[in-house]
């Protein structure tokens, strides 16, 4: 388990070695408090969040539904970038 701003996610995913917690804890804001999953992705040496939900979740949008997750890491990220995904978990 990671705490981020008073929450708990599990890292459910991760490719090439990609979380940083350090740098996750830096970067997260709490815009992303109400987000169901945070990607992260590595471009140029910089790390990128993106918040993502599930339909129950009142900041569901298309844009953001998790189902779409594929599709948002072969379309916006860098072919091979490093990244992970972490789940925030039910309190």
């Amino acid at each position: 388990m990671i705490e981020i701003n008073n929450n708990r996610y599990k890292l459910i995913e991760e490719y090439k070695n990609a979380f940083d917690e350090a740098m996750v804890k830096e970067k997260m804001t709490d815009y992303f408090d109400d987000f169901d999953y945070i990607i992260g992705d590595w471009a140029y040496g910089k790390l990128r969040l993106k918040g993502f939900c599930n339909k129950d979740n009142n900041r569901y949008r298309p844009i953001n539904d998790y189902l779409w997750k594929d599709s948002y890491l072969k379309d916006y990220c860098a072919p091979e970038a490093p990244y992970f995904i972490l789940q925030k978990m039910v309190k």
